[in-house]
């Protein structure tokens, strides 16, 4: 009878002449232990269905205390309504007014810009936007 000949197709890469049982301890297997942890269903679903929560960028953050802007649960879900109003119509960057409050919406990053009271309406002017919704 006749040695039995491993098949070289059939060797995975690394092993040499097919003898090796351990995987080899390259690149390939450290990218394996270091991935990002997998992300729960529910997250997916909700990225998936547009879902997504509303995120207030550092100078929208800065504009809402020092303008003394509240934003109460209502108020907010107000808000996304008006966010996800836009994205139904392909906006990219919105002009979202509640109860007299404007706040700038990057849609597509789903994230407020700046906000601006009542009071400080009067002579505002309101560029680089696509569209307006009233919430």
């Amino acid at each position: 009878m006749s040695p039995v000949e491993n098949n070289p197709a059939l060797i995975p890469p690394g092993s040499v002449g097919g003898t090796s049982a351990t995987p080899p301890a390259g690149p390939a297997s450290s990218r394996a232990r270091t991935q990002a942890p997998a992300t729960s269903f529910a997250d997916t679903l909700k990225e998936a269905s547009g879902a997504r929560a509303l995120r207030f960028s550092k100078h929208a953050l800065e504009r809402l205390q020092r303008r003394g802007i509240e934003l109460d649960p209502q108020t907010m879900h107000r808000l996304d309504e008006g966010v996800a109003r836009a994205a139904g119509k392909g906006s990219r960057d919105s002009l979202v007014l509640v109860d007299g409050t404007a706040f700038v919406v990057s849609v597509r990053n789903n994230t407020v810009i700046t906000a601006v009271g009542t009071e400080h309406l009067k002579d505002s002017v309101f560029t680089n936007i696509d569209s307006a919704v009233i919430a």
